[in-house]
């Protein structure tokens, strides 16, 4: 389901942190890019197999347009298919429980000590970044990303995934139109802010209040 980027724009937070994503009652969209010959083996397979390696750490982001600011639009090299990745929102919460931060939060870690041991035992990663205007420009909003490895990697790789589905043609679209139309002529995937079901998860997360409309 894709909506005028500008409707959504309207609807979004400005600023703070916010889970931005395309979901419905059972699941959620995360986007990865990939080099065709990974990208398109997993599309036609539904999972994630081939050259795709399930030794490295994976990133995977629920909002479209910090994909696109980190792959170009898909221009960049390796990252040339954008696929959209539907994972139940069981896995997708159960990921967010799971999540230990980049970087030393002084909220959930005493010392930075602390924290190093459990990034180290973490199979799930979280980072915080800037999102980005469909031109590229830094927002103050802050966007999420999450990285897998090991054994949850290899559970989103091979046996969450719902869906799988080969958006290459439809970012070539929106990024020609944005060149040609600017933000008022492309249209995304359709985006709220999501807050999963557990509360302890929420304020570990330091997700801000924001307008969270669930999916109709």
């Amino acid at each position: 389901m894709t909506e005028p980027y500008l409707d959504q724009v309207r609807v979004w937070p400005r600023e703070g942190r916010h889970i931005l994503a395309q979901y419905d009652d059972e699941t959620v969209v995360v986007y990865q890019a990939y080099r065709p010959a990974i990208g398109r083996f997993a599309a036609e397979h539904g999972a994630f197999g081939g050259e795709f390696s399930y030794s490295r750490m994976s990133w995977v982001k629920p909002n479209f347009l910090w994909m696109m600011y980190r792959s170009g639009w898909g221009t960049k090299e390796g990252q040339e298919v954008t696929l959209a990745l539907r994972v139940r929102r069981v896995f997708f919460d159960a990921l967010l429980a799971a999540a230990v931060p980049s970087s030393w939060d002084s909220e959930q870690f005493a010392t930075a000590e602390d924290w190093a041991h459990a990034v180290g035992r973490s199979l799930v990663r979280l980072q915080w970044d800037p999102d980005h205007h469909p031109s590229g420009a830094r927002l103050d909003r802050r966007a999420l990303q999450l990285g897998l490895r090991g054994e949850v990697l290899e559970a989103f790789g091979r046996r969450e995934l719902v869906e799988v589905i080969d958006l290459s043609d439809f970012v070539a679209e929106q990024r020609a139109r944005l060149s040609s139309g600017g933000v008022a002529a492309i249209v995304t995937p359709r985006e709220r802010v999501y807050r999963p079901a557990d509360p302890e998860v929420v304020s570990r997360l330091r997700l801000d209040a924001g307008p969270v409309r669930e999916p109709e």
